[in-house]
């Protein structure tokens, strides 16, 4: 039987990209409408520095009053460092914790101000710190594709970077298109080529891409035996530390598209997914 569906929305995504603060009870809102539709996974917000993303110093809040009774949808906060991991740690009900591990070292050290080696290291003790913790920590692989930066790449690079994590205990890896570089050519040969070397590894995708290229993306992904996607509605949102002219991330909408036609493993109340679009647009103006 195939796997079923995991679709991940990444409303955090799209908040750091905003220059204007959105106060927390319109964050505690969207997010509850989110909670309603069906997905696997709602990446929820961060615990990074506030000066250094200062839209969400208020993630603590935001999920300290989120109503969770009705839902069987997980939430996942990114983090960046030992001190985020002791935030987290705080979140009995995060299932998740999200790790950006580059194979760019002028990313990694953009993002963390660490070395890949270094924060390698960092991964292998948040791994055991989030199982004390009863969570799991998923790896994004950022710049998974290539790097606007010159630096050599090569598909080898993220299957060793894999494979170093897969032996720590990692579970699930997903491939960040950071800067929307990849092809749908590449991001089938990449996903063929680590599910083929790993299968045991949940593999995802964390897509950008520009709205004319999503589904052609997409169905790469899936094609190539993908079930983990990670979308934000509207297609907003984009990392603030990879580079001035960001391409937005995948839009859920085009994801709902594509996987409610190829897989029946997907379920998505579609009325309270238009709801929270609706919602979007009054915070994503």
């Amino acid at each position: 039987m195939a796997n079923p569906i995991q679709l991940i929305e990444c409303p955090r995504d799209a908040w750091q990209g905003k220059e204007a603060f959105i106060p927390t009870d319109k964050k505690v809102s969207y997010l509850q409408a989110l909670l309603s539709v069906g997905f696997h996974t709602i990446d929820a917000g961060s615990f990074v520095s506030p000066k250094a993303v200062s839209q969400l110093a208020d993630t603590g809040n935001v999920l300290k009053a989120l109503d969770l009774r009705d839902t069987n949808t997980r939430l996942l906060v990114i983090i960046a460092n030992e001190r985020g991991g002791e935030q987290a740690a705080e979140f009995s009900f995060v299932d998740y914790w999200g790790y950006p591990l580059s194979v760019s070292e002028t990313f990694q050290q953009r993002n963390t101000r660490q070395s890949v080696s270094e924060g390698l290291d960092l991964a292998k003790r948040l791994n055991e710190r989030a199982a004390q913790n009863q969570a799991e920590l998923v790896i994004y692989i950022s710049m998974g594709f290539g790097n606007p930066y010159g630096e050599l790449y090569h598909e080898d690079q993220v299957l060793a970077l894999a494979g170093e994590l897969k032996q720590a205990g990692i579970k699930t890896v997903s491939l960040a298109d950071t800067v929307g570089l990849a092809t749908p050519e590449q991001i089938a040969a990449l996903v063929t080529t680590c599910r083929n070397e790993y299968p045991s590894l949940n593999w995802g995708v964390h897509l950008h891409a520009r709205p004319e290229g999503q589904t052609q993306k997409i169905a790469a992904a899936y094609e190539a035996g993908c079930r983990r996607f990670d979308g934000a509605i509207g297609g907003h949102g984009g990392c603030p530390f990879a580079e001035d002219e960001l391409i937005g991330n995948i839009n859920t909408s085009s994801l709902i598209d594509y996987l409610t036609t190829a897989d029946p493993t997907l379920f998505i109340d579609l009325d309270r997914f238009q709801a929270a679009a609706q919602l979007a647009q009054t915070i994503f103006h």
